[in-house]
């Protein structure tokens, strides 16, 4: 009883390590990437629109990001909404398409992106420590109701704390990697 209870939640273990890898594709390494921008909110037509809704999003380049909106009445719109993002980019727009030069890093922004790469590490395993939180109740009532006994209860407990220890250095090691990527010149 208490395994199934573990497993039905796995999958909520599978979306937080999915959602750190989406966010951690949004941090600037030495290279351009699509990641970088798509998911900007951008005022179109009165509606915040996601960029990827509203754009093609294209690297011509290793450090170029080419936007080419489908409407050319949002690329003022589109301008904007990248200056006001904290992503610390120069849009150029030429009338027809918005093109995002990348500096390269140095190492005092390389630093300030692990910081960031740390938070959004922090924020995963605060999702994990949450949902185990949500997994330790479920039993606790299992045990309450009578379902359970209380040596299947803590035996479940220690069963969780393996999953969630293996999640957790999952997303340990996913950081290292990161981490490596952007300091690596």
């Amino acid at each position: 009883m208490v395994n199934e209870t573990i497993d039905k939640k796995k999958e909520d273990f599978e979306k937080a390590i999915s959602y750190f890898k989406d966010e951690l594709g949004k941090l600037r390494t030495g290279r351009a990437s699509v990641s970088l921008v798509e998911d900007l909110l951008v005022d179109y037509y009165g509606a915040k629109s996601p960029m990827k809704q509203i754009a093609s999003i294209t690297v011509p380049e290793a450090r170029t990001i080419a936007i080419a909106p489908w409407s050319r009445d949002v690329l003022v719109d589109i301008e904007k909404a990248i200056r006001e993002s904290q992503l610390n980019l120069n849009p150029i727009n030429d009338g027809q398409v918005i093109r995002i030069n990348l500096p390269a890093l140095n190492e005092e922004r390389r630093k300030e992106i692990v910081k960031m790469l740390n938070q959004k590490s922090e924020e995963a395993r605060v999702s994990v420590r949450r949902i185990r939180e949500e997994i330790w109740e479920e039993i606790q009532n299992l045990e309450k109701a009578g379902t359970i006994g209380e040596d299947d209860k803590f035996s479940g407990k220690d069963k969780l704390q393996k999953v969630v220890d293996e999640y957790n250095t999952k997303i340990e090691e996913i950081r290292k990697k990161k981490e490596e990527e952007i300091m690596k010149v």
